[in-house]
């Protein structure tokens, strides 16, 4: 059985632990509300891109969609997995790689046999794992989230669509944590590239007229890049809010825990320190006893 002294340092132990996932909570919750914000101002603008480029490419055939549109046979794919920089978020980190995983294994496996299945991570968890188990890691772009903002995430975006287009990847996949809300984070493997025109036309069209100057092709030769821009910047959005959102929760939860512990710890104290003093009294009434039958 533990020393009261024992007993006595671990419930200092576990209260100093418990200030500091009080406090990380709470700088989490600070950071998830402006994250937050962010991606919640991006979505609508996002989607009335989306719902432009319905209306304008339904009449479109593949070709005039151009060179991001096109559908080839599928040789080398790459994937863009986004994590997280640092730990302490639950399962935020692990649920994207393991997704990842999946989508290897289970679509891509004849591929990655064959060694053509690159991977490009922005986050340092999701960079150390594919680095040191042996994939075929190209690169991060672990900086983006220092400092999360569209110029950052244009030229990374930018550079994939060159890769696409320069036939050096015949599909790009993102995969990362689409944020629902503060408890809630989606595992999420999306195709960036190549756009899928048949999607679009099945989808339902807005009710709107639009007049086409100069032409339409023009029109959508220069805002196909644009939505994709904005989309891979929404994508960087959503999994900077689930991380806030993650950490918050798991900081939260580590708190409760840490209460708990605190009050089973002190009830173990208070039974022990109980039991000391009652060996104390039967040991000075054991003693008295002894006195007097002497």
């Amino acid at each position: 059985m533990p020393s009261l002294k024992d007993v006595r340092t671990r419930i200092d132990s576990v209260n100093s632990t418990k200030q500091i996932t009080s406090a990380m909570k709470m700088v989490a919750a600070s950071k998830l509300r402006k994250a937050q914000n962010a991606i919640n101002n991006m979505r609508p603008y996002a989607a009335k891109l989306n719902e432009i480029l319905q209306n304008l490419s339904s009449s479109l055939d593949q070709e005039s969609i151009g060179a991001y549109g096109q559908q080839r046979d599928l040789n080398k794919v790459l994937f863009v997995v986004v994590t997280s920089n640092r730990g302490l978020c639950g399962a935020f980190n692990s649920n994207v790689i393991k997704l990842a995983q999946q989508l290897l294994a289970n679509e891509y496996a004849e591929l990655h046999a064959q060694g053509n299945v690159d991977f490009l991570t922005i986050g340092k968890k999701a960079s150390d794992y594919f680095s040191k188990k042996g994939y075929q890691h190209i690169g991060n772009h672990d900086h983006l989230f220092n400092d999360l903002k569209f110029q950052e995430a244009f030229p990374v975006a930018e550079s994939l669509m060159k890769q696409f287009a320069g036939k050096e990847y015949d599909r790009v996949v993102l995969v990362y944590n689409q944020f629902k809300n503060a408890a809630t984070q989606i595992p999420t493997a999306e195709q960036f590239l190549p756009i899928n025109p048949q999607k679009i036309k099945t989808e339902k069209k807005a009710d709107t007229d639009y007049i086409y100057e100069p032409n339409k092709e023009l029109i959508v030769e220069n805002l196909i890049p644009n939505i994709l821009k904005v989309q891979f910047y929404k994508s960087l959005l959503d999994s900077n809010a689930a991380e806030h959102g993650a950490r918050m929760l798991a900081m939260s939860q580590a708190t409760d825990n840490a209460t708990e512990l605190i009050r089973d710890l002190k009830l173990a104290y208070n039974k022990a320190r109980q039991a000391s003093i009652t060996g104390e009294i039967l040991e000075i009434v054991g003693g008295a006893e002894a006195l007097k039958s002497s």
